[in-house]
């Protein structure tokens, strides 16, 4: 087995979780950061940080790594990390092909003995199954096991899924437990002791591969499935006459009330994973009903919003013909600048469909890198607006104040608050 005092760890991916790790464990091992994207690399190379997830005394160690595009560097490396996406695709359907390249990559340079260990997000089952055999093919060594007789010609694998909050600068790597877990107990406890090395919070050892994959996807399943409940109450509420968030707040004043919000739910964590356990019940041979009724509700919300956005403006006598509508935020939480698999374009799709016009403003989004059929604007004109949406409820928006964003609108004109940053009685709708 490895020591830790020959390591050379090589990250597969340098985006919002595979960036962050890397620089923590530069502090304590040698380090390759590879991507193949050129551009990042080269940003990286300059001290540029597009994820916005490195504080800036982080920014400065990006000189103690090694930063790569080039695939063929990383043999260099005993020790290897997978942080790629794991989509789903236009059907829902689990989407490998990242995890399927990187492990192509890694398994080329893969030697004796070395550790790779998987952070993405997959069904139970997926590393040892899908993964680990291109692992195989491409080194000609087999996964370490308990029971194995000839331990010659063998790599340690593992899993570790990323548990990174985009945009949370209060929840960040090293102070969210680690769960870890390895192909066999060696493998185990050298995982596990060496993401001790930069988890503060401390690790939780799984019992085997298969757990900790799992343990993974039902977190944000759990948290869609809790999201639809109340995406749907907000629904109901609606129809009675009812504001959602004063039940809400009444209802939290008992002691064992979960409180969660209604609102758009994408991205690429609990807008995605909810599928991956689908995907794997229903190979089983179980058809999961309340996960996929839990997506089914969340993914009908930015018809919903936009139905109740369309009957405001006949309320206030504003034509939805050719209505100039500002959605503010685009990205598919507060305070981050990603867009991947965001809610707030299906809602824009329904409010072009009903022959509205519409702005996107996101002082989060770079205009220059933008590759979008939406319109993007830099700063909203005043008086410009028949209706003004806060889809994203960021600091920045906090900050300017309910009052400096009517402003935007005309004279007559709706604001409909998504998020509720505002008080009910300063906006025109919410959930």
């Amino acid at each position: 087995m490895l020591k830790f005092n020959d390591l050379k760890i090589g990250i597969i991916g340098l985006g919002y979780v595979g960036l962050p790790l890397a620089v923590e464990f530069s502090k304590h091992f040698q380090v390759l950061g590879y991507d193949k994207n050129k551009n990042k690399i080269n940003n990286l190379k300059s001290g540029i940080d597009d994820t916005n997830e490195l504080i800036s005394e982080e920014i400065t160690l990006l000189k103690k790594i090694e930063l790569s595009c080039n695939s063929e560097d990383l043999i260099k490396c005993n020790c290897y990390i997978m942080t790629v996406p794991t989509p789903v695709d236009a059907n829902n359907k689990p989407d490998l092909s990242y995890l399927i390249d990187a492990s192509s990559i890694v398994g080329k340079a893969l030697s004796k003995g070395d550790v790779v260990i998987y952070e993405s997000t997959v069904y139970p089952g997926a590393t040892e199954e899908d993964c680990a055999p291109i692992l195989s093919k491409y080194s000609g060594l087999s996964i370490a096991r308990d029971d194995q007789i000839d331990n010659k010609d063998i790599f340690y694998l593992g899993y570790s899924p990323e548990r990174i909050n985009p945009g949370d600068k209060k929840h960040r790597l090293t102070d969210i437990i680690k769960i870890t877990s390895g192909s066999s107990n060696e493998a185990s406890l050298f995982i596990d002791g060496l993401y001790k090395k930069v988890i503060k919070a401390g690790t939780y050892r799984a019992p085997n591969i298969k757990t900790a994959e799992a343990a993974k996807v039902i977190e944000n399943t759990q948290r869609d499935v809790n999201i639809a409940l109340i995406n749907e109450l907000s629904i109901i509420f609606d129809k009675i006459g009812l504001d959602t968030n004063d039940v809400l707040t009444a209802a939290a004043t008992k002691w064992n009330f979960l409180s969660f919000k209604p609102g758009l739910v994408g991205g690429h964590c609990i807008g995605v994973d909810p599928y991956y356990l689908t995907h794997k019940a229903l190979k089983s041979g179980y058809n999961p009903e309340m996960i996929l009724a839990g997506r089914k509700i969340n993914n009908y919300m930015s018809e919903h919003i936009s139905l109740k956005i369309i009957q405001l403006m006949l309320e206030y006598g504003i034509e939805n013909l050719n209505a100039k509508i500002l959605v503010m935020g685009a990205t598919f939480k507060e305070n981050c600048p990603d867009m991947r698999n965001s809610k707030v374009f299906d809602l824009v799709k329904s409010l072009l469909n009903n022959r509205c016009k519409v702005d996107i403003y996101d002082p989060w989004i770079d205009l220059n890198n933008l590759a979008n059929d939406y319109n993007f604007i830099s700063k909203p004109n005043n008086n410009e607006y028949d209706v003004i949406v806060i889809a994203v409820g960021h600091q920045k928006f906090k900050e300017l104040g309910v009052d400096e964003i009517r402003e935007f609108g005309k004279n007559k004109h709706v604001l409909f608050d998504i998020k509720s940053i505002f008080e009910k009685e300063k906006t025109d709708g919410r959930l």
